[in-house]
């Protein structure tokens, strides 16, 4: 691979890192917002031992665990692009030497 689409890929890896952050920020927030509504309608069904109070529960929980998931998938293609960021600079170092 040439020096110049090496850069040119780590340019573009940088970008897509720079803005999964951005996103992994976002998905943070909005998995703490979701865990403690969760938790809140936890504690009513607990406390009102109702079917509706159940079911607002489980539904608040389907939407922690989605975003548990989602934050969980940014996190992994994070993660596989700093691998691909040191193995994309290992190759610039190769080519200088």
């Amino acid at each position: 691979m040439s020096r110049s689409l090496v850069e040119r890929r780590l340019s573009e890896v940088a970008e897509r890192m720079r803005h999964l952050r951005e996103e992994l920020a976002l998905a943070d927030e909005q998995l703490a917002h979701f865990a403690d509504e969760a938790d809140d309608a936890r504690i009513r069904a607990l406390v009102s031992e109702t079917p509706l109070a159940e079911q607002e529960h489980r539904e608040a929980q389907k939407h922690a665990d989605a975003m548990q998931r989602h934050r969980a998938a940014l996190d992994g293609e994070l993660r596989q692009l700093e691998r691909t960021q040191d193995e994309l600079l290992d190759r610039l170092l190769e080519a200088r030497s």
